[in-house]
């Protein structure tokens, strides 16, 4: 199991991973989360690139998307020592696609450290269990 300081517990994680969803939520703005992360914070995707604070709040705000006022439901969220694994279900507001998301969050110091998260459309999920199927 990961070290955690000594003024952070599994609990707290989850908390700090909960108030950065809701604050993204409630204002649709990034910069809402600049205070939950650290200077080095970094952004890692399914791609194998990773992005760093200034570049990832960046990255969302040109992206447009319509952050205020998503309908997440939180499938699981469990913490693990400095980890903070969460599964939920997305929909942004109006007709958006229903999305799958898998977000595991370190922290350290009481900041989000690094996030490596996996998003997928809903309505494309089975096209991906083709891979380990036989011919």
């Amino acid at each position: 199991m990961a070290t955690l300081s000594p003024m952070t517990t599994p609990e707290d994680n989850k908390s700090i991973v909960q108030q950065a969803l809701t604050a993204l939520i409630a204002t649709g703005d990034a910069e809402a989360l600049a205070p939950l992360l650290s200077d080095d914070f970094r952004h890692h995707r399914p791609d194998g690139t990773a992005r760093t604070k200034a570049e990832w709040l960046a990255a969302v705000d040109v992206a447009l998307v319509p952050l205020a006022g998503m309908q997440v439901e939180i499938q699981h969220l469990l913490a693990d020592g400095d980890h903070v694994m969460m599964y939920s279900r997305r929909r942004l507001p109006g007709a958006g696609p229903e999305i799958a998301v898998v977000d595991i969050w370190r922290l350290g110091g009481g900041l989000i450290a690094e996030v490596w998260e996996i998003i997928e459309p809903v309505n494309r999920a089975a096209a991906n269990f083709t891979w380990w199927e036989s011919s």
